[in-house]
């Protein structure tokens, strides 16, 4: 793939939401939470309240192996079957789709990789209201990581997909290009910086027993491989993950953002304090999920001065000769630690509230 120029982008301090929100309609979650919250970075919504929408179904489609089954059911099933009689003729239309795709990133737009309106209608509420937003600075994304994605989908002896050769390949190219389709199609109808998150929760598993095979090379190779695809259209890649992980890993990886949960999990990132240092010179961002979102009791208890407090305390502790607060700042967005789909409404509502106010407090505070 050719890499043209990304559109400049600076995280300033602005707020931004990850993903999930708990309603069912994308009109609402659009003009009703996120363009009050995060006006200057918009999302599209993600509505878990959808089965289509769940984190596994809602890039499958177009995947030759991957099986679903009673979606909208309680009984709903994916699994990957690489063993059907149709799964080589289909392997080899989705290999010359996606070599066309590769080569000329246009076709995406009418390509398999295209996500549809019934698997996530908020990238088309998004795209339909762009002309209404007053002042944007950047659209965003979101697809399943691969990771997350092949160890979430077993075959029918309960294997997971990551080690199935022709699974894994199809599943990272194919979430490749869906990432690429997403960034070059709010692109287009935007005219502005696209960012695209490349969700890994299943990554807070690394060194389990489950996954005690795989090498984190392997996996960065295949995060690369999804960031080289969003990079191919000239959008930035980030990765979110709401737990702790091996750091390092995405430190060295060729992603622009990293967006982690520092509410819970920043004193377990800055041991790795270098690794930041040398990822920070290199102009990368830090989307600082410093807003609590995994306890109830933790968002009802924290104000913005608590939180703006604590992000101080964090960031300090990142502070050099060139590097003070304010620069940190420059290469910070202020985000929840993670979605909001399975709040109370309102304690998700105080979520987005205080990401927005918090930002707002800072950016006065430090002048960015």
């Amino acid at each position: 793939m050719t890499t043209p120029q990304q559109t400049p982008f600076s995280a300033d301090g602005l707020p931004l939401l990850i993903g999930s929100l708990p309603v069912n309609d994308p009109l609402v979650a659009l003009h009703d939470w996120i363009m009050t919250a995060t006006p200057q970075i918009p999302i599209w919504p993600q509505l878990p309240t959808n089965p289509y929408e769940h984190m596994l179904h809602q890039f499958a489609e177009g995947l030759p192996g991957v099986v679903e089954e009673s979606i909208e059911t309680s009984d709903s099933r994916i699994y990957y079957d690489t063993e059907v009689a149709e799964f080589e003729e289909a392997q080899l239309a989705f290999y010359e789709e996606y070599l066309q795709a590769a080569e000329d990133p246009e076709l995406l737009l009418n390509s398999r990789f295209a996500v549809s309106k019934q698997r996530a209608q908020g990238i088309y509420t998004l795209t339909d209201a762009a002309g209404d937003f007053v002042s944007p600075t950047a659209l965003k994304g979101q697809i399943t990581g691969p990771f997350t994605m092949l160890t979430g989908v077993h075959d029918k002896e309960d294997r997971l997909g990551y080690y199935n050769p022709a699974i894994h390949d199809i599943v990272v190219k194919g979430l490749a290009m869906k990432a690429a389709w997403q960034a070059l199609f709010l692109k287009k109808q935007s005219r502005l910086p696209v960012l695209i998150f490349i969700d890994e929760p299943a990554l807070a598993g690394l060194g389990s027993s489950a996954f005690i095979s795989i090498a984190a090379g392997d996996i960065r190779t295949d995060i690369n491989e999804v960031s080289a695809a969003i990079h191919s259209v000239g959008a930035l890649a980030g990765v979110h993950v709401c737990a702790n992980t091996e750091w390092d890993l995405l430190l060295s990886s060729e992603i622009d953002i990293l967006s982690f949960d520092a509410y819970g999990y920043f004193d377990r990132l800055v041991l790795l304090k270098e690794q930041l240092h040398t990822y920070l010179d290199q102009g990368k961002i830090l989307a600082w999920g410093i807003v609590p979102t995994s306890s109830h009791e933790a968002i009802e208890k924290e104000s913005c001065e608590t939180l703006v407090r604590l992000w101080e305390e964090q960031a300090e502790q990142l502070c050099r000769p060139g590097r003070d607060l304010a620069a940190i700042l420059k290469q910070t967005l202020i985000t929840p630690s993670c979605g909001t789909g399975s709040l109370p409404p309102v304690l998700a509502r105080k979520v987005l509230d205080l990401t927005r106010d918090i930002s707002k407090t800072l950016k006065e505070r430090y002048q960015v």
